[in-house]
């Protein structure tokens, strides 16, 4: 079978905040020629692109990437051969939102939490972005903190006011996480909360599955076939759950967990796929490219599966043949593949050889001097 058509038109969009300085909760660690401002966070992203010619959008957070004039920064972004993506809102860094944002009990307070996500709608309008991402830090600490009933009104109140602002061809995506940073309750904790705020709204609320978000030993691959059944898969942040926060290169310790999430997924339209990754150790721009080419492959080899084998070991009960194929596909190695198809489009094979030949990292770390750099927070 040739997949290769498939693999062209694959997409991978990269979120704003890896470039930018992170670290764990003790300490953001500090890299020479990290962006000081969204635009120099879009400089970065266009060589993910140009190395691996499949990540050609990126998501933004707000206010972490606030600026006076958004229409100026989506016409930057077309001068890289960029767009933008999702809006991702921010409504867990503010001293109001000690005890929730919009499942706090304070009127004022979720009113100014709202009021964000709104304007959050205004700035897709400006950047032609048509996806709000919604994540909610919201919960309770202790036993009788809050009424655990009236914080999901509360939340479906405000998810109801977004979802009446949305424009034509605009939806949001609802994440949710297992905890963090309450883990007493959590107000979206998982996917069966999200999938019912989703479900009551209509088809422009959807649900994220962040591969990170979820306990020890969850078959994440349910999750995203029985979202996809009931048309409720929006799309997925791709990371790895080997820090609290989720934040490591996707695919990187347990790659055959990836491969069986692509495995349903690779073949449907309309689901984004973006990472949503801090680089702590690793270079950024280097962490970016790596992860996108784990996606690469992993959907390669999902793409690789003999279904009508496959099938038929199923009908026939043969669970040993069954099994057997799917790890046929997992075992094959893509990577010539890939590399054939990247000279195809005038690229060089080997996306991080030819980025660390072609000296922006030198050239960044010299001239980007001064300023503040970005980094989680800011």
């Amino acid at each position: 079978m040739d997949i290769r058509p498939r693999l062209r038109e694959q997409r991978i969009e990269t979120p704003s905040w890896a470039y930018g300085n992170s670290g764990t909760r003790f300490k953001v660690f500090a890299q020479p020629g990290v962006p000081r401002d969204p635009y120099e966070k879009l400089a970065d992203a266009a060589q993910v692109h140009r190395f691996t010619g499949i990540a050609p959008s990126v998501a933004l957070h707000i206010p972490w990437d606030k600026v006076d004039d958004y229409a100026d920064l989506r016409r930057h972004a077309d001068g890289l051969g960029l767009s933008i993506g999702a809006i991702n809102a921010n409504v867990f860094q503010d001293d109001d939102y000690k005890l929730g944002s919009v499942a706090n009990p304070d009127p004022r307070v979720r009113r100014k939490a709202l009021d964000h996500l709104l304007e959050c709608v205004d700035i897709m309008d400006a950047t032609g972005s048509d996806t709000l991402k919604l994540w909610f830090a919201d919960g309770t600490n202790y036993p009788g903190q809050d009424d655990i009933r009236a914080r999901q009104d509360r939340l479906a109140e405000a998810l109801e006011s977004v979802y009446a602002r949305l424009g034509d061809g605009q939806r949001f995506l609802l994440e949710y996480k297992l905890f963090e940073p309450a883990f007493y309750t959590t107000d979206v904790p998982d996917w069966g909360t999200a999938y019912a705020h989703c479900l009551r709204l209509g088809p422009k609320a959807q649900v994220v599955v962040d591969t990170g978000h979820h306990a020890p030993g969850t078959n994440i691959e349910f999750i995203v076939a029985f979202l996809l059944r009931e048309g409720k898969l929006g799309g997925f942040d791709f990371n790895s759950r080997f820090y609290a926060d989720d934040d490591l290169m996707v695919g990187a310790a347990d790659p055959f967990q990836l491969f069986r999430i692509m495995y349903e997924v690779a073949e449907e339209p309309g689901i984004a796929f973006m990472l949503d990754q801090c680089h702590n150790l690793e270079p950024k721009i280097p962490g970016q490219i790596r992860s996108v080419m784990n996606v690469q492959e992993a959907t390669a080899k999902a793409l690789l599966v003999d279904k009508n084998a496959l099938k038929s070991a199923q009908e026939a009960g043969d669970v040993l043949a069954a099994n057997a194929v799917l790890m046929d596909a997992y075992n094959t190695d893509v990577r010539p593949l890939l590399a054939d198809l990247r000279r195809e489009a005038g690229l060089d094979p080997d996306p991080m050889a030819a980025y660390a030949k072609s000296g922006y990292f030198q050239e960044i770390s010299a001239t980007r001097v001064g300023g503040a750099q970005a980094g989680w927070g800011a």
